[in-house]
């Protein structure tokens, strides 16, 4: 009736108490990245909560927004425009979600804005209309800690899961171990606790997984998925169930480390290090960044897990934020399957002096056999189909990189095969026209493409009358195969489990070592060492006949990692040797691309900020770079990447800095895009 009563806004009278609204505009502009405050009318008094969605007049036009909060008094001198209309009254956005959009995005030197947007799903007026969950759950029992007994204080860190403290780990899974049914006792204690549990997880297959053992523990009804693969309506229904509290427990992919969770205690993330955990939009988050400011933020207790562990997380731990829980060495070897590496012995290379040359050694074709007469499955892993590395030595394996900076080498653009140039380095620019690799000393380099087809048909011709299945790489990825005597060629990422148990496989042969270490990307050896784990920990123990083979040379330090099963060692030594050159995560560093006039705008934005007392930037490149166009870019214009380096306590300065620059850019309406990525991946 208020409502009809003031046709007009020259009727409209301010709500009689907190009268103004603090509302985050959808403007992904920087120099917008901040609340404006609007008059909140009488007659949208009641439904003006925070946390609702409005629509409000902004340079002349209606855009859609946030309610952030209600305040009496604004800091704006002029006069306030009108919150013109309440979308829902429905509060989508938690204040602790959107306290930790606003962290993630000036981490990330990104914009409020598109954080939110990967925070909160679209609306569905039909769905928010749907009579809602009930709240009320059975009662959940304390799981049974047999199975984190067997690691080094996992028994403890479940007993402050039920206890309702914020403890921090890092937990190193062994061979073989049903890791969902780990993840599903930590989110039973913590939910018998009486809290929220939070799981995320690289992809839909270990979705599916997670929520089964969820279910198994806490009931159908007490765990709901959110993956990119629901239905906008679907997604919607449940993540609305998680805002509601008609749900203690999610699991889903890199989204859901948004999700609304009432009385969050237990943040988790399983193998932190996979690529399908960053954010490929603006501003490019990673999941465990977000998950570790979350628990920070809310007090939770956080679990990072994984076969295998990556150097960021390790810095969780040296820096004491959070404990390890790691099984000792004796149940280690006892879990592990036998892994044999390439010239190990010298009897092995007395019986094929051709092991470092050949794709398929003697060695390999031997475990293979063992296995399948055993009646059990053969696992291969190969890099995906077609992938081009980097240059590497030609003797060794050896990733080539620069003599100045120790960024990766790569052919320039424009050369041809009569004449491809100089190496020339994808980070400082510089050629090098007298490379020697620091490994063996060697002169020559070498790339090459691999691919699983080309795998498959080799060994379908190798073993005649053998079933030879392929698993991604442009076929479809299996979930499972029978435990019956079959070759299985998968891509990392896409290896199938073998029904009926967790590590089922009679052997893995990890093929074409060099090229999976000479991937263009900062973390290759981590990155090798957890592909490796994944796929060596379907493999039976050692004492049941299981074996890895792993087509690489057993001098390299990732190799001896792999042998010997010591993911954390590698990860400590990983960490320091980032710190020695100047790597993520010992530093902060940030990636520039853009067009050569954007680059060099935003650098020199940095740099003039740094003489004014800001932070202490070092800049290598810019370089040219092979990368699609932004938008308002014209197609085949050439870009730069520059990238920025700082002392890892002056991140948060440079971030801002970035920021600043962007927005002076936006402010004045520059016509090239620029993209930031803060510690991005890829930097080679």
């Amino acid at each position: 009736m208020a409502a009809r009563s003031a046709r007009t806004r020259g009727e409209w009278t301010a709500a009689p108490v907190q009268p103004v609204a603090r509302v985050a505009v959808d403007m992904p502009l920087p120099h917008l990245d901040r609340p404006f405050d609007y008059r909140v009318p009488t007659h949208l008094d009641e439904q003006a909560r925070p946390g609702v969605r409005v629509r409000v007049r902004f340079a002349g036009r209606l855009v859609d927004g946030f309610l952030l909060e209600r305040a009496e008094e604004s800091g704006h001198t002029g006069r306030l425009a009108w919150v013109d209309k309440v979308v829902s009254p429905e509060p989508v956005l938690a204040p602790e979600v959107a306290a930790l959009c606003r962290t993630v995005a000036d981490r990330y030197a990104g914009v409020f804005a598109d954080v939110v947007r990967m925070a909160v799903p679209p609306r569905h007026a039909r769905v928010e209309a749907e009579t809602p969950r009930e709240r009320e759950l059975p009662p959940v029992e304390a799981p049974d800690p047999t199975g984190w007994a067997r690691y080094q204080h996992g028994a403890a860190y479940l007993d402050a899961l039920a206890g309702g403290r914020a403890a921090h780990a890092v937990w190193q899974a062994l061979p073989g171990e049903p890791w969902t049914a780990r993840f599903a006792e930590a989110a039973a204690a913590t939910v018998a606790a009486g809290r929220g549990a939070l799981l995320v997880v690289p992809d839909q297959r270990d979705v599916e997984a997670a929520r089964a053992a969820l279910t198994g523990r806490l009931g159908a009804d007490a765990v709901v998925a959110l993956t990119a693969e629901l239905g906008p309506a679907e997604r919607y229904r449940r993540w609305l169930a998680v805002r509601r509290g008609a749900v203690r427990a999610v699991v889903g992919t890199r989204s859901a480390a948004f999700a609304p969770v009432e009385k969050l205690g237990l943040l988790a993330v399983w193998d932190d290090g996979d690529d399908s955990h960053a954010e490929p939009r603006a501003p490019y988050p990673q999941v465990r960044d977000v998950l570790v400011a979350r628990a920070h933020a809310a007090g939770a207790a956080l679990l990072v897990g994984g076969f295998s562990r990556t150097a960021e997380a390790q810095l969780l731990v040296e820096s004491r934020w959070a404990s390890p829980i790691v099984a000792d060495r004796a149940t280690v070897r006892a879990a592990a399957p036998r892994v044999t590496a390439i010239g190990e012995t010298d009897t092995q290379l007395a019986r094929d002096p051709d092991a470092r040359a050949a794709r398929v050694p003697a060695v390999a074709f031997e475990a293979a056999r063992q296995a399948l007469g055993a009646g059990r499955p053969v696992l291969v892993q190969v890099p995906r189909a077609g992938y081009l590395p980097w240059l590497s030595c030609a003797h060794c394996r050896e990733p080539a990189r620069c003599r100045h900076c120790a960024g990766p080498l790569g052919l320039p653009r424009g050369g041809t095969d009569a004449d491809p140039g100089l190496p020339t380095c994808r980070w400082c620019g510089r050629a090098e026209p007298a490379f020697r690799c620091g490994g063996c000393g060697s002169r020559r380099l070498r790339a090459g493409v691999v691919g699983s087809r080309r795998t498959a048909e080799e060994l379908g011709r190798a073993f005649p009358g053998v079933s030879v299945r392929t698993s991604g790489g442009g076929a479809p990825v299996l979930a499972s195969v029978p435990d019956e005597p079959e070759i299985v060629v998968a891509t990392p990422g896409a290896e199938p489990a073998v029904e009926g148990t967790p590590a089922g496989y009679g052997a893995a042969l990890l093929l074409d070592g060099w090229a999976t270490l000479s991937r263009a990307d900062l973390r290759v050896a981590e990155e090798a060492l957890r592909r490796w784990l994944a796929a060596a920990a379907l493999v039976r123990p050692h004492a049941e006949g299981g074996r890895v083979i792993v087509v690489a040379e057993s001098a390299i330090p990732v190799v001896q990692a792999l042998v010997r099963w010591d993911p954390a060692g590698f990860a400590a030594e990983e960490l320091a040797s980032r710190a020695e050159v100047g790597f993520p995560p010992a530093v902060r560093m940030a990636a520039v691309e853009g067009t050569p006039g954007a680059v060099a705008d935003v650098v020199d934005a940095v740099l003039t900020a740094a003489r004014d007392g800001g932070p202490e930037v070092e800049v290598l490149g810019p370089v040219e770079i092979d990368a699609p166009p932004e938008p308002g870019e014209t197609a085949g214009e050439v870009r730069e990447r520059a990238l920025l380096r700082v002392p890892r306590a002056q991140g948060r300065a440079l971030a801002r800095h970035l920021h600043a620059a962007q927005a002076a850019r936006s402010t004045r309406k520059a016509p090239d895009a620029v993209r930031v990525r803060l510690d991005p991946a890829e930097i080679g």
